[in-house]
Order: C-alpha cells, then structure tokens, then sequence
C-alpha cells in the first residue's frame, strides 16, 4: 500500500491556487481576444459571447487574485470571502444578461454567421484544457475554506462547458449551415450564466474559512 499523501498546508494551498489562477488569467485573455475577433469576422454571437465569457472568466479570477492577497492581512476571512463571491455572481449575472439579450436579436432578424474555423478549434482546445485547470482549483477550496475559491473553479468548469456548446453550434452551422445553431447554443450559455449567478449568489461558506 502506498503512503497516504501529506496535506497540504494553508501556505502552499494558496500558492498552488494563485499559480493555477493566473494560468488561468493567461488563457482567458488570449482566448477571449481570438474568440472575439473571430466571432465579429464571422458574425456569429456565440463566439463573441465565448469571448466574453473569457473576459468574465478574467475578471472572477482577479477577484480571487485579491481574495488571496486578503490571506497575507490573517484573521478570519469570511467577509473578503463573502464580498468576492458576490462579485463573481454579478460577473455571471452581467453575462448571462447580454448574451440572452443578443442571441434573441439573432434569432429575431434571422442574421446567419459564416463558418469561423478558427472559432472551432479555439473552442475544441478549451474543451480540453479548461477542465484541467477547474480541477485543479475545486481540489484545493476546502484547504483554505474558500467558497470564493470553489465559485471561481466552477466559472471555469462552465467556460469548458460552454466551449462544447459553443463547438457544437459552430459545428452543425458549419456541416449543415443550420444558421439558427449559434444563436440557441449562445442561449444555452445565457441560462447556464444565469443559473450559475444565482447559485453563487447563494452559496453558503466553507466550514474553516474563518482559520486563516
């Protein structure tokens, strides 16, 4: 039989949880730059809100670059906890209404998106690597009783997510032209959106949060 590994300790917790945020931070900011880019060239609102949803994805994890920064202070961290979970909840907010938003639009006037193969292989690639980094984050939130730390590895468990859906209707407009497959998949990631800012909103903290 193995050892049993050694826990980790709070120090280190936090070091691996910046490490893996700011991997994170990098990824977004380039996929949501190409993603945009391509989904104006391409006219296709999934790709945009894709892009956005990188912004957000950035803006959740330097809500948790300053949420760590408060471990450095010590004492009980449940009120920077607290205060950045709400602002990770207002981020998936403000996405979920823009995007439902602009996907009705497209679907009202009936706008068809050209084929973005650079969109198709962004959003395959994030379909592989984001889960990896969520992972990794959720593993480490109950170390430092951070529901702010669990919040933001699920934001990224949802931008992998949203990368299949975004893939699929790229791909069916794509090997089908059925048009109408980009504005329903950006649907789909303003209700998850929507969803998942009501469920942050509402969670309640970790059991150790207060043992900085």
């Amino acid at each position: 039989m193995s050892a049993p590994s050694t826990p980790l300790s709070r120090p280190e917790a936090v070091r691996r949880v910046g490490l893996y945020n700011n991997l994170t931070i990098g990824w977004n900011v380039i996929e949501g730059v190409v993603a945009i880019g391509a989904g104006i060239v391409a006219g296709s609102v999934s790709l945009i809100a894709f892009g956005l949803d990188s912004g957000v994805e950035v803006s959740t994890s330097v809500v948790l670059v300053w949420r760590l920064a408060q471990e450095r202070r010590g004492g009980c961290m449940i009120g920077a906890d607290r205060r950045a979970v709400r602002w990770i909840a207002a981020c998936f907010a403000a996405l979920a209404l823009y995007v439902g938003w602009e996907a009705i639009g497209q679907l009202t006037d009936q706008r068809a998106p050209d084929v973005s193969t650079v969109g198709i292989v962004l959003a395959a690639v994030s379909v592989v690597v984001m889960p990896l980094l969520a992972r990794a984050k959720k593993r480490l939130g109950p170390t430092l009783g951070s529901q702010a730390v669990v919040s933001e590895s699920r934001q990224t468990e949802l931008c992998a997510w949203l990368s299949a859906v975004v893939l699929l209707g790229l791909g069916l407009n794509a090997a089908l032209g059925w048009w109408w497959a980009d504005p329903v998949a950006a649907l789909v990631l303003a209700v998850v959106a929507g969803v998942e800012a009501v469920r942050t909103w509402r969670a309640d903290s970790l059991a150790d949060t207060c043992c900085a």
